[in-house]
């Protein structure tokens, strides 16, 4: 179905939430048609602030928003669905549109098939209709959903349209770049370089793949292939773990974003032998590269804030192994953010051994420095 008749069968006017690959067409006719208008469309930090966003739009307008997501998004919004938007509560209406990753049938990663799984188990349990679209679906047929949907969204309840694979298409790509140098996949290059045989743990997508790719052993690392936001977490808790060798995060911006808070805990405990590094393209890359607001905030100074010991901000490699070098060779907690272009190699591919392998052979070699 063309995205732009779905949108116009929604008749709502305010979008909100976190890219999705298997949204691609609606993200890019939104960025398209209404690029970053706060009066129209905001990408949120994560699904939870784009459902309380939404809700403050419905409390002031009276109209129905939307708030598009992947389904490993349901999480985080599951604490405001039960205790916001819900009929017993505020009774907020809200149309989800949510992209299925990981559907029963249909090959994908590891980290979506159990979401996947349960994709629809969840809304019946948070008690939220759904419709599935798929590539057969038409326009009558979705107009007919929509009317009975109109009613269930008058008494107050959410609904939610499931996206399948292809089932949404639009015909103008847009194209998402910066005016960055470094590329992504050499920074971790470089960042291997210095960190030698200390551990690495990696956050979701594009950044894990490349690392990867890079290696030719894979015990020292960690890949976060899913989980987005909490590999900065799952470094501290292996740095408080492991006192007296250093650990290297190597984050994203959209992930350091997405779940800030861990900033400020990290800042507390202030782990002498942590390094974290945030490769900041601005960008959603790994799920099609529409932009986060990281452009706009200084996260260095953020994580200053925060109680990091020695903070840079680097924008070209010699820069970049200045900052590494110090981390490598100092004690203290640290936070070196990288700024990149938006680009990965085509034939990038993608883990060959299983999430469990990865775990084990991690675990084993962390447990025995």
């Amino acid at each position: 179905m063309d995205v732009k008749t779905f949108v116009e069968i929604l008749g709502s006017d305010f979008f909100t939430g976190v890219p999705d690959s298997q949204l691609r067409a609606l993200c890019d006719y939104l960025m398209k048609t209404y690029g970053l208008n706060p009066d129209h469309h905001i990408i949120a930090a994560n699904e939870g602030n784009a459902l309380a966003l939404a809700s403050g739009y419905h409390l002031t307008t009276g109209k129905i928003p939307v708030v598009y997501m992947q389904n490993s998004g349901l999480g985080n919004i599951v604490n405001p669905s039960t205790s916001l938007t819900n009929p017993k509560v505020y009774n907020i209406p809200v149309i989800f549109i949510i992209g299925w990753r990981g559907e029963p049938g249909v090959h994908d990663e590891p980290q979506h098939i159990y979401q996947g799984e349960k994709t629809l188990d969840m809304l019946d349990l948070l008690g939220i209709k759904y419709f599935v679209i798929d590539k057969d679906t038409i326009q009558h047929e979705l107009e007919s959903v929509m009317k009975e949907f109109r009613e269930i969204l008058r008494d107050g309840h959410d609904v939610s349209f499931i996206i399948k694979k292809g089932a949404l298409s639009y015909s103008e790509k847009v194209a998402y770049q910066n005016e960055n140098f470094m590329l992504r996949e050499e920074i971790i290059r470089h960042i291997i370089n210095f960190s030698g045989d200390n551990p690495i743990i990696s956050t979701t997508g594009k950044t894990s793949r490349e690392l990867f790719e890079l290696r030719t052993t894979h015990q020292r690392d960690f890949l976060t292939v899913g989980s987005m936001g909490h590999a900065s977490s799952i470094a501290l808790g292996v740095a408080l773990n492991k006192p007296n060798h250093k650990v290297w995060c190597i984050d994203g911006d959209g992930a350091a974003l997405m779940h800030m808070g861990a900033l400020a805990v990290i800042g507390s405990l202030k782990p002498k032998n942590l390094v974290h590094v945030v490769i900041n393209n601005s960008a959603h890359e790994s799920v099609g590269g529409l932009p986060t607001v990281a452009k706009n905030i200084n996260l260095p100074e953020i994580a200053k804030a925060c109680g990091y010991a020695k903070t840079f901000s680097v924008e070209n490699y010699e820069a970049l192994d200045e900052a590494l070098k110090f981390a490598s060779d100092n004690e203290g907690l640290t936070f070196i953010e990288a700024k990149a272009k938006i680009g990965a190699r085509e034939n990038l591919g993608r883990p060959t051994t299983t999430a469990i392998e990865n775990k084990n052979a991690f675990a084993e070699y962390v447990r025995n420095l």
